[in-house]
C-alpha cells in the first residue's frame, strides 16, 4: 500500500470537505494504525433527553424553541449508538453513562445562559437507556472525569482502553477524551455516534482529536472488533 492510500484510509472521515491539502500535509506525522485498544468499554457522553429535544429537525429550527437541543444531528446518532451498545453489552464491556442534574448550585459545564430546568431533561434519551447495573456517572463541569468517581470506577474495573460517543463532540466529549489520553488511556472516538449542534465544530474537533488524542473509528469497525471479542468469550467458555 502506498503511502497515499495509507494517508487517504486515516483520512477517511466526515472532515474531508474541509480540510485541505495543506493542512494533511501539515498533520502528516500523527499518521498511524487505527485500533480499539485493550481491555475497553463504551463511555457515552450526556445522552440526555435535552438534546433530543423537538425531534428529528434542522438544529437551527428546534433551537429556536428548544436551546442546546441538537436536533437531527442527535437523533441520526441513535441507530448506530444502539448497535454500539448491543455490540458492548454481547462481549461483556462495560457501557458507562454520564448525564448531569438540572439544579447544580449555579455550576454549569459551560457559560450557555441556562433557563429554569427539570431532572428529567437530564435523563437518559429513550432506547439509549443504561441497563440494570450499568454505571451512571453525575458530573458539573464538562469533562467526565473532572470532581467525579469515574477514573476509580474505571481502575477497579481494569478498563485500559475507551470507546467514546454521545455530545457534544466541542464541549464534553472533547473534555472527557483529553482528560482520558492525560489519564494513560487508549481512545477511539466513534465517528457516527458523536454530535454536535454545530456540524463545523463537529467536523474540526474530530479532525483534532484524532490527530492527538484518540483514534476516529467508523461505527461498523468498532462492532466488528466488539463482535470479536464476544466470539473469544464464547470459545472460552466452551
Amino acid at each position: 500500500m502506498t503511502n497515499k492510500s495509507k494517508n487517504s484510509k486515516f483520512e477517511d472521515y466526515c472532515w474531508k470537505d474541509i480540510v485541505n491539502e495543506e493542512i494533511l500535509e501539515i498533520y502528516e506525522a500523527y499518521h498511524r494504525d487505527l485500533l480499539v485498544g485493550p481491555k475497553p468499554a463504551i463511555l457515552a457522553i450526556d445522552l440526555y433527553k435535552k438534546a433530543y429535544q423537538g425531534g428529528n429537525r434542522p438544529v437551527r429550527e428546534v433551537n429556536r424553541e428548544f436551546s442546546g437541543s441538537c436536533g437531527e444531528n442527535a437523533w441520526k446518532a441513535i441507530e448506530p449508538t444502539q448497535k454500539l451498545f448491543a455490540a458492548a453489552r454481547r462481549a461483556g464491556v462495560p457501557v458507562i453513562y454520564t448525564t448531569r442534574h438540572a439544579d447544580t448550585g449555579g455550576v454549569h459545564s459551560t457559560n450557555r445562559r441556562m433557563g429554569r430546568e427539570t431532572d428529567n431533561l437530564y435523563a437518559i434519551q429513550e432506547g439509549l437507556e443504561p441497563r440494570p447495573g450499568e454505571l451512571v456517572i453525575y458530573k458539573e463541569r464538562a469533562s467526565a472525569f473532572f470532581g467525579t468517581p469515574l477514573i476509580a470506577h474505571l481502575r477497579r474495573m481494569g478498563v485500559e482502553s475507551l470507546v467514546i460517543c454521545g455530545e457534544s463532540t466541542s464541549g464534553c466529549v472533547r473534555a472527557s477524551t483529553v482528560d482520558a489520553y492525560s489519564y494513560g488511556f487508549h481512545n477511539v472516538l466513534v465517528e457516527e455516534c458523536a454530535y454536535d449542534r454545530s456540524m463545523l465544530s463537529h467536523k474540526v474537533n474530530l479532525f483534532d482529536l484524532h490527530h492527538k488524542y484518540a483514534d476516529v473509528m467508523h461505527v461498523g469497525d468498532v462492532i466488528a472488533h466488539l463482535d470479536g471479542l464476544a466470539a473469544q468469550g464464547l470459545k472460552a467458555a466452551e
